[in-house]
């Protein structure tokens, strides 16, 4: 039979055997002429499916349940169920194929109506692309992937501190904290691998650290070559707990913008500055005293160079030389000419 009722639900159930393959599914109705219609699409679909090559209809949600199972590995993953959670209103029940241009824009025009900045609008649609651009090119669920528009973003300056600040900052802190932003500054670390930082990660012999693949951002291992000075920030925390090197009151530290480290940020006189910064201000410190950019993005564990050119701005020492090529000056004083040659170093 092909419907059939079953005691434990008040809805008709289809039975269709197809190619040797038995499908059994509930049709979500009770009416038997609703029932009887589902069966008769459902039994279409497959026939079309099978010796047509249509693609069955995918929905949004069958779609998200793959994509945050394929992405569990990213550390952004938790960025991106916020972003996915308030999609759900709009995508829900929508099927892969009926999302469209149009569709996006009113998504997006939902966002606006928000007042977030272009840029919390531009992650969230990022979301949305990432999941449409699977199921085209991955899974094989689309044939064709809509345009996702983005807003125009204002490109930020990178935010970081002199070195005279970083002094009157780490003065104002207390002791722990102080101690954390001194080996921030002198490795460039995220705030999540100081604070998650463990002994079974330092060799203080050899002056190193590393990140796990899983606590890096790109989830790749990251080799951390320790200074002089980090040496010592680490060597001031041992013996203060077994498993973690950076601790408060005997515990792990793991929130750091906190209302200390804002009051200190106050009392430093330094303004729009956040935790993260301290990175910033480590990579612009580099550049600045000419680090090469190949090798800052290898110290920094950035996957892709495109994040390490922010800070090409910040060094000019390599085009030093090609400068000095044209070193011939004609100085124009008074009425009468003067020609100085500059000699290249």
């Amino acid at each position: 039979m092909s419907l059939y009722k079953r005691k434990d639900s008040p809805n008709w159930w289809v039975k269709i055997t197809f190619n040797r393959r038995a499908i059994q599914e509930s049709t979500g109705t009770s009416d038997r002429a609703k029932a009887q219609e589902y069966h008769d699409r459902l039994k279409a679909s497959l026939w079309e499916r099978e010796r047509l090559g249509v693609k069955p209809r995918r929905s949004w949600k069958e779609a998200v349940v793959r994509y945050l199972a394929e992405t569990s590995h990213k550390a952004s993953q938790v960025s991106d169920m916020i972003h996915l959670n308030w999609l759900h209103d709009y995508l829900c029940d929508v099927h892969l194929d009926a999302i469209d241009r149009d569709l996006l824009d009113r998504i997006m025009a939902a966002r606006m109506a928000e007042g977030v900045k272009n840029s919390s609008v531009n992650r969230t649609m990022e979301v949305v692309r990432a999941v449409l651009r699977k199921a085209a090119l991955e899974w094989e669920w689309l044939d064709r992937v809509p345009r996702v528009r983005m807003l125009p973003e204002p490109q930020r300056r990178v935010r970081f501190i002199t070195r005279e600040q970083a002094e009157l900052l780490i003065a104002e802190l207390p002791v722990h904290l102080a101690a954390m932003v001194r080996f921030s500054l002198e490795t460039g670390l995220r705030r999540a691998n100081v604070t998650g930082l463990e002994w079974s990660q330092v060799d203080l012999p050899r002056r190193t650290a590393w990140i796990h693949p899983d606590q890096a951002k790109a989830r790749k291992a990251i080799a951390v070559p320790l200074s002089a000075a980090a040496v010592v920030v680490l060597r001031e925390q041992q013996g203060k707990h077994k498993t973690h090197v950076f601790t408060y009151q005997g515990k792990p530290v793991w929130q750091v913008n906190t209302k200390a480290f804002r009051a200190a940020l106050e009392r430093a006189g330094i303004e729009n500055f956040r935790w993260h910064d301290l990175r910033h201000t480590w990579a612009s410190w580099h550049a600045q005293a000419g680090t090469p950019l190949h090798v800052l993005q290898e110290l920094g564990g950035w996957e892709s160079a495109e994040m390490v050119r922010r800070y090409a701005h910040l060094s000019t020492e390599h085009l030093a030389g090609y400068v000095d090529r044209l070193s011939s000056l004609k100085l124009v004083v008074g009425g009468g000419e003067v020609t100085k040659q500059l000699r290249t170093g």
